[in-house]
Protein backbone atom coordinates (compact mmCIF):
# COMPACT_ATOMS: atom_id res chain seq x y z
CA UNK A 1 0.00 0.00 0.00
CA UNK A 2 1.15 3.57 -0.09
CA UNK A 3 1.08 4.30 2.85
CA UNK A 4 4.36 2.20 3.30
CA UNK A 5 6.01 3.52 0.35
CA UNK A 6 7.29 6.73 2.46
CA UNK A 7 7.39 10.64 0.93
CA UNK A 8 7.75 11.37 -3.03
CA UNK A 9 11.75 11.76 -3.61
CA UNK A 10 10.51 15.24 -5.76
CA UNK A 11 13.43 15.51 -7.52
CA UNK A 12 14.53 18.46 -8.34
CA UNK A 13 16.78 20.20 -11.04
CA UNK A 14 19.92 21.20 -8.67
CA UNK A 15 23.32 20.37 -7.74
CA UNK A 16 23.64 16.74 -7.42
CA UNK A 17 21.96 15.34 -3.58
CA UNK A 18 21.47 11.87 -3.26
CA UNK A 19 20.80 9.94 -0.17
CA UNK A 20 20.81 5.99 0.26
CA UNK A 21 17.51 4.24 2.10
CA UNK A 22 17.18 1.50 3.07
CA UNK A 23 14.39 -0.90 2.01
CA UNK A 24 12.68 -3.48 2.98
CA UNK A 25 15.27 -6.96 2.94
CA UNK A 26 18.15 -4.79 3.86
CA UNK A 27 18.73 -3.10 0.21
CA UNK A 28 19.77 0.61 -0.60
CA UNK A 29 18.03 2.81 -3.13
CA UNK A 30 19.46 5.62 -3.97
CA UNK A 31 17.15 8.31 -3.54
CA UNK A 32 18.10 11.56 -5.58
CA UNK A 33 16.61 14.87 -4.14
CA UNK A 34 18.74 16.97 -6.59
CA UNK A 35 20.40 16.01 -9.80
CA UNK A 36 21.80 18.50 -12.58
CA UNK A 37 23.26 15.90 -14.91
CA UNK A 38 22.34 12.50 -16.66
CA UNK A 39 23.94 10.07 -19.04
CA UNK A 40 21.92 10.50 -22.14
CA UNK A 41 22.16 8.06 -25.30
CA UNK A 42 21.53 9.26 -29.13
CA UNK A 43 19.97 5.83 -30.42
CA UNK A 44 20.70 6.80 -34.45
CA UNK A 45 24.64 6.96 -33.71
CA UNK A 46 24.95 4.54 -31.25
CA UNK A 47 26.58 6.63 -28.30
CA UNK A 48 26.28 8.43 -24.96
CA UNK A 49 27.79 11.18 -23.26
CA UNK A 50 27.32 12.15 -20.10
CA UNK A 51 25.45 16.10 -20.51
CA UNK A 52 23.82 18.99 -18.16
CA UNK A 53 19.67 18.44 -17.76
CA UNK A 54 18.68 22.49 -18.39
CA UNK A 55 15.29 21.86 -17.59
CA UNK A 56 12.00 20.18 -17.84
CA UNK A 57 9.76 21.01 -20.44
CA UNK A 58 6.99 18.55 -20.72
CA UNK A 59 5.32 15.74 -18.56
CA UNK A 60 2.03 13.43 -19.89
CA UNK A 61 0.85 13.07 -16.42
CA UNK A 62 0.93 16.53 -14.88
CA UNK A 63 1.65 20.23 -15.72
CA UNK A 64 2.54 20.49 -11.94
CA UNK A 65 5.85 18.44 -12.87
CA UNK A 66 6.81 20.91 -14.98
CA UNK A 67 5.85 24.04 -13.35
CA UNK A 68 8.42 22.81 -10.30
CA UNK A 69 10.98 21.41 -12.58
CA UNK A 70 10.27 17.52 -10.67
CA UNK A 71 12.51 14.75 -12.93
CA UNK A 72 10.66 12.01 -13.29
CA UNK A 73 10.82 8.79 -15.58
CA UNK A 74 9.47 9.82 -19.21
CA UNK A 75 9.41 13.29 -18.38
CA UNK A 76 10.85 15.06 -21.71
CA UNK A 77 13.74 17.68 -20.61
CA UNK A 78 15.66 19.86 -22.37
CA UNK A 79 19.62 18.92 -22.14
CA UNK A 80 22.87 20.83 -23.24
CA UNK A 81 23.50 19.59 -26.21
CA UNK A 82 27.68 20.27 -26.61
CA UNK A 83 28.94 17.18 -25.62
CA UNK A 84 26.91 15.52 -28.61
CA UNK A 85 27.84 18.40 -31.20
CA UNK A 86 31.72 17.83 -30.25
CA UNK A 87 31.29 13.85 -30.42
CA UNK A 88 29.49 14.46 -34.05
CA UNK A 89 32.19 16.89 -35.43
CA UNK A 90 35.09 14.77 -34.50
CA UNK A 91 33.08 11.53 -35.69
CA UNK A 92 32.03 12.70 -38.82
CA UNK A 93 34.58 16.26 -39.75
CA UNK A 94 31.52 18.48 -40.63
CA UNK A 95 30.36 21.22 -38.81
CA UNK A 96 26.92 20.98 -37.25
CA UNK A 97 24.80 23.36 -35.75
CA UNK A 98 27.45 26.25 -36.12
CA UNK A 99 26.62 29.96 -38.08
CA UNK A 100 27.01 30.41 -41.55
CA UNK A 101 29.63 32.98 -41.81
CA UNK A 102 31.30 32.33 -38.78
CA UNK A 103 35.25 32.13 -38.43
CA UNK A 104 36.30 28.67 -36.83
CA UNK A 105 38.59 28.74 -33.49
CA UNK A 106 42.56 28.77 -33.96
CA UNK A 107 42.60 24.97 -33.38
CA UNK A 108 39.19 23.50 -34.53
CA UNK A 109 38.93 20.10 -35.09
CA UNK A 110 37.59 20.45 -38.30
CA UNK A 111 40.89 22.62 -39.66
CA UNK A 112 43.18 20.38 -38.17
CA UNK A 113 45.86 18.62 -40.98
CA UNK A 114 45.05 14.74 -41.57
CA UNK A 115 46.92 11.87 -43.54
CA UNK A 116 45.08 10.77 -46.75
CA UNK A 117 44.12 7.78 -45.29
CA UNK A 118 42.22 9.33 -42.34
CA UNK A 119 40.59 11.87 -44.73
CA UNK A 120 38.95 8.78 -46.66
CA UNK A 121 38.06 7.37 -43.38
CA UNK A 122 35.96 10.56 -42.94
CA UNK A 123 34.78 10.83 -46.35
CA UNK A 124 33.26 6.85 -45.78
CA UNK A 125 31.22 8.09 -42.89
CA UNK A 126 30.21 11.01 -44.57
CA UNK A 127 28.51 9.09 -47.14
CA UNK A 128 26.34 6.67 -44.81
CA UNK A 129 25.58 9.81 -42.21
CA UNK A 130 22.08 10.74 -41.64
CA UNK A 131 20.64 13.30 -39.22
CA UNK A 132 16.91 14.37 -38.62
CA UNK A 133 16.11 18.02 -39.85
CA UNK A 134 14.72 18.50 -36.03
CA UNK A 135 17.86 17.22 -34.88
CA UNK A 136 19.63 19.91 -36.49
CA UNK A 137 17.74 22.91 -35.68
CA UNK A 138 17.89 22.09 -32.27
CA UNK A 139 21.84 21.89 -32.32
CA UNK A 140 21.71 24.81 -33.80
CA UNK A 141 19.75 26.21 -30.64
CA UNK A 142 22.67 24.42 -28.38
CA UNK A 143 19.52 22.30 -26.64
CA UNK A 144 18.44 18.73 -27.32
CA UNK A 145 14.91 17.23 -26.04
CA UNK A 146 15.78 14.35 -24.35
CA UNK A 147 13.46 11.83 -22.94
CA UNK A 148 14.15 10.42 -19.06
CA UNK A 149 14.33 6.35 -18.84
CA UNK A 150 15.43 5.89 -15.62
CA UNK A 151 13.69 6.15 -12.10
CA UNK A 152 15.68 9.11 -10.55
CA UNK A 153 14.24 8.76 -7.16
CA UNK A 154 14.89 4.86 -6.92
CA UNK A 155 18.18 4.40 -8.53
CA UNK A 156 19.39 8.07 -7.91
CA UNK A 157 20.16 8.85 -11.40
CA UNK A 158 18.48 10.84 -14.45
CA UNK A 159 19.61 9.18 -17.85
CA UNK A 160 17.70 8.64 -20.90
CA UNK A 161 17.55 9.28 -24.46
CA UNK A 162 17.57 11.88 -27.13
CA UNK A 163 14.43 12.25 -28.93
CA UNK A 164 14.19 11.54 -32.83
CA UNK A 165 12.23 11.05 -35.68
CA UNK A 166 8.12 10.39 -34.60
CA UNK A 167 8.74 10.93 -31.13
CA UNK A 168 10.33 13.99 -31.41
CA UNK A 169 7.60 15.58 -33.47
CA UNK A 170 5.07 14.33 -30.92
CA UNK A 171 6.48 15.80 -28.30
CA UNK A 172 7.46 19.35 -30.03
CA UNK A 173 3.61 19.32 -30.97
CA UNK A 174 2.55 18.91 -27.51
CA UNK A 175 5.00 21.35 -26.25
CA UNK A 176 3.85 24.33 -28.81
CA UNK A 177 0.41 23.78 -27.94
CA UNK A 178 0.97 23.80 -24.70
CA UNK A 179 3.30 27.10 -24.68
CA UNK A 180 -0.07 28.89 -27.39
CA UNK A 181 -1.92 28.46 -24.38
Amino acid sequence: TQSTWGPPANTKIGPKRIHDVRVRGGAIKKRALRLDMGNFSWSSEAMSKKTRIIDTVYNASSNELVRTKTLVKGGIVTIDSAPFKQWYESHYLLALGRKKNAEPPENDILTKQRSKSALKKYEARQKEKKLDAGLLEQFSQGRLLACIASRPGQVGRADGYILEGKELEFYSKKIKAKKAK
